[in-house]
């Protein structure tokens, strides 16, 4: 027997679940197929450049990061509070009034000029001022209508710019421009950017991954592709590993050819990274919040400017980011040209003399959070425990919690 439990699978999932197992005094070995741990966060030196592998950011307020994350030995370095709307009339800006003091009269100026949208904003945003006493924020989401992301923004009457600019930031962050995922998740992700600034590791967001694994040593083996799982057994290419109990924590697609186990349906990113020899002085997120948007990215920042560390001396990183077409047109993501074009766009800036460090394509980026919402699918299949971002929320959040509820079910199970 080569250990009491077997992981499949070196992503955060992964990792947070091996290391509760090792806490706990169980002997753990976790497989991965990759060369790195990580999964799908990983982290590439480009000629001095740091691009991550698909536009991904770290919010500290999560709470399985402040649990199980030394969030001060990362050297997060923040974006700015807030987000740069480019409209017909110029950019609007808006940002936290506590967090962004200096977005405040910009913040001010464009709610006072759309009164109606901003108060029907605040309607839909509603359970995020938390009620006063023992209600807590889940149970204030737990008792909102399931709505979709759409339906819900309709019920509040948010339309015009505003519902232009939380529709376009969200897409964004869920993947998703059509309003499908659940309000409830859309909400519960509102309230931790406001808890919490989205940052940048300073060597990188494989530094997160890579801080987990650390205390794991040599109990993690790269480079072992999983062909076959069964409930005390993997069968990998070069050999079979046996164990007491073994747990599948790989990303949703992988999940479901190992195991059968249901799993959402996934949504892709394009990220372009560029590198600049000038760039605007800005650390926010800039999206298109215009009635016709000029081009395919939901978003765009100059990444050196929010994480000096991810570009060298006398050069900027910018980043635009737009979304891969599922099903039938996946593989289609808009080329180079047009990406450039917007971000430069989206910018304020002539994109002509930028140069591509790296270009990314990740079409199982995130599993989707559709109605009928639930915050937790069942981490027991049958004889096998399954973690991932896909059996929680899809995000850092939800991968960490899922490994910690997998370690939960093994140590809950007869030995």
């Amino acid at each position: 027997m080569d250990a009491d439990v077997l992981v499949v699978g070196a992503g955060l999932a992964g990792l947070r679940c091996a290391l509760a197992l090792q806490d706990a005094g169980r002997e753990v070995l976790v497989l991965e197929a990759a060369d790195a741990v990580g999964g799908r966060i990983r982290t590439d030196r480009v000629d001095g450049f740091l691009v991550d592998r698909g536009f991904q950011l770290l919010n500290p307020a999560y709470p399985a990061v402040r649990r199980w994350v030394d969030v001060g030995a990362l050297g997060l370095q923040g974006f700015g509070a807030g987000l740069a709307a480019v409209t017909e009339s110029g950019t609007s800006v808006l940002g936290h009034p506590l967090r962004a003091p200096r977005l405040l009269p910009g913040t001010a100026g464009t709610a006072l000029a759309h009164p109606r949208e901003a108060a029907a904003v605040v309607r839909w945003a509603a359970p995020l001022l938390r009620p006063r006493g023992r209600t807590s924020l889940s149970e204030v989401l737990a008792a909102r209508d399931d709505l979709d992301r759409a339906a819900a923004l309709d019920r509040a009457g948010v339309d015009g710019l505003l519902r232009r600019v939380v529709d376009r930031f969200f897409a964004g962050v869920l993947l998703e421009d059509d309003g499908s995922t659940a309000d409830r998740f859309a909400l519960l992700l509102a309230w931790m950017f406001v808890r919490g600034v989205p940052s940048l590791p300073t060597a990188g967001m494989q530094a997160l991954p890579e801080q987990l694994a650390a205390p794991l040593r040599a109990r993690v083996r790269l480079g072992h592709r999983v062909e076959r799982v069964g409930a005390t057994s993997v069968d990998a290419a070069d050999r079979t590993w046996t164990a007491r109990r073994v747990v599948v924590a790989t990303d949703g697609p992988r999940a479901r050819e190992l195991t059968g186990v249901a799993a959402p349906p996934t949504k892709g990113v394009v990220t372009t990274w560029w590198s600049a020899p000038e760039a605007p002085d800005s650390d926010l997120l800039h999206v298109d919040a215009r009635r016709d948007p000029h081009g395919p990215l939901v978003n765009a920042a100059v990444v050196s400017r929010a994480a000096p560390s991810y570009a060298p001396a006398g050069r900027h990183l910018v980043q635009g980011s737009a979304l891969l077409a599922p099903g039938r047109d996946a593989g289609r993501a808009p080329d180079d040209t047009a990406m450039r074009r917007h971000a430069g766009d989206l910018l304020g800036v002539d994109p002509t003399g930028w140069e591509v460090v790296a270009r990314h394509e990740v079409p199982d980026a995130l599993p989707a959070q559709p109605v009928p919402y639930s915050a937790t699918r069942p981490v027991r299949v049958g004889d096998l425990v399954v973690c991932g971002d896909h059996r929680d929320t899809g995000s850092i959040q939800g991968a960490l919690v899922s490994g910690q509820r997998a370690a939960d079910a093994v140590l809950a199970a007869p030995r």
